[in-house]
């Protein structure tokens, strides 16, 4: 068996937790807190497969094993990886008290609503992204993804998010706990001490009472009736043509989507209903806030960037795909200047067929697949002497881009 120790944040190592014990595996600040035997081997955790051979050759020798962690193991932990290399039957894991619960406790929040990203050897997008969607995040940080690095891809004048830096934690002379804006933590250097940062919306630390722990479930149903939506004279992208756009977008948990020409925002909310962030581009004033009163009428973060595309896009955060839906005359460079930098999928929605061959040479140039389809749909609808008759909407073109996979690396940040 392989022991598998979490000393919790700041909570003393067990007296008998290395009794016994032939090898110790730990951080240096374990092993030192361990103070060990002589003739017990030791190593400095860095690399693991150094580490992970040597402990198999102890196994295989049937000496014990002792492995020192942070927080609880299980949890982002060095568990994942002893249970895919020995198997998890042959763990004994003794969690602690995680970084999360206690950086949580600090603030007197419950945390059974929060999302927790690692960006600790991860791309830092998808936790900027899932900051952007979700009110109460922590955020498991590491070299070059930290508070600063996470401020800077947050500052925003008009945004409502608080970062709580927690560093230290559990340390009676060096813990610290700061609240700060996204551009205060973008200014200051950090340093090595920091535990792990939560980004807050202030307004909504006290989410509903849960019985699933975690981000709320998705939705039960999307491609939602026009209905559902504040537009204006029917200026709305349809529910029909809505469904397939989302089924091209694919947002989840993580992604950034673009929702060009936006109008009402219906795709916009659609998407972040679905647990991705968005950014809307509307150019009519009374478009903008009409977004914005959906966005809030539906529970949802969009983030709302008055302007004219493609002139607005270029300051805007890369996204995993975006939606066009509008454009007039510019269409084609608004699609030049989407596919240049989403990494995934652009998909345009357009009543004049002929916008459709400059779309997709934009798309095909831009080193897009690209397909799309004439979506014609009537709906049933009531006639006089309770009968029913089939009411034809306007028909659609919708043409989709797909970046091969090989190409979503080396994509423009």
């Amino acid at each position: 068996m392989i022991t598998v120790v979490g000393t919790g944040t700041g909570a003393p190592l067990p007296a008998d937790a290395v009794t016994g014990a032939d090898l110790v595996v730990g951080g240096r600040r374990h092993l030192e807190a361990a103070r060990l035997p002589q003739g017990v081997e030791q190593i400095v955790l860095g690399p693991l497969p150094p580490a992970l051979d040597a402990i198999e050759r102890y196994l295989d020798k049937g000496r014990r094993v002792v492995v020192l962690a942070s927080g609880d193991p299980g949890f982002f932990g060095i568990a994942r990886a002893l249970a895919e290399r020995f198997g998890p039957e042959r763990l004994d894991v003794r969690p602690g008290v995680s970084s999360v619960a206690t950086a949580f406790a600090r603030l007197g929040l419950p945390w059974d609503d929060a999302v927790v990203v690692s960006a600790h050897g991860r791309d830092l997008r998808t936790a900027v992204n899932v900051c952007r969607a979700h009110p109460k995040v922590a955020v498991l940080t590491g070299p070059g993804a930290g508070p600063a690095e996470l401020g800077a891809a947050l500052a925003d004048p008009s945004g409502e998010r608080v970062l709580v830096v927690a560093s230290a934690l559990g340390d009676p002379e060096r813990e610290r706990v700061e609240r700060v804006t996204p551009a205060q933590a973008a200014a200051r250097d950090w340093g090595a001490a920091v535990s792990l940062v939560l980004c807050l919306d202030a307004a909504r630390t006290l989410g509903p009472v849960r019985t699933v722990a975690g981000p709320p479930p998705g939705p039960s149903s999307w491609a939602l009736d026009e209905s559902a939506f504040t537009h204006r004279d029917s200026m709305i992208t349809k529910f029909e043509v809505r469904a397939l756009a989302l089924a091209r977008l694919g947002p989840r948990p993580g992604d950034l989507i673009w929702d060009v020409g936006a109008g009402s925002g219906s795709v916009a909310v659609e998407c972040a209903r679905l647990g991705a962030a968005v950014t809307a581009v509307e150019k009519t004033p009374d478009g903008v806030e009409r977004i914005r009163a959906n966005a809030a009428a539906h529970g949802v973060d969009v983030d709302v960037v008055p302007g004219t595309a493609p002139d607005v896009l270029d300051g805007l955060a890369v996204p995993d795909a975006a939606f066009i839906g509008g454009g007039g005359r510019e269409l084609p460079s608004i699609v030049t200047a989407c596919a240049a930098r989403a990494r995934r999928a652009v998909v345009i929605a357009m009543a004049a067929l002929d916008r459709v061959p400059a779309a997709r040479e934009a798309l095909v140039a831009a080193g897009f697949s690209c397909n799309g389809v004439l979506l014609q749909s009537s709906r049933l609808a009531p006639l006089p002497g309770d009968v029913t008759r089939l009411a034809a909407t306007n028909p659609v073109f919708l043409l989709w881009g797909t970046r091969p996979p090989a190409r979503t690396e080396g994509v423009a940040l």
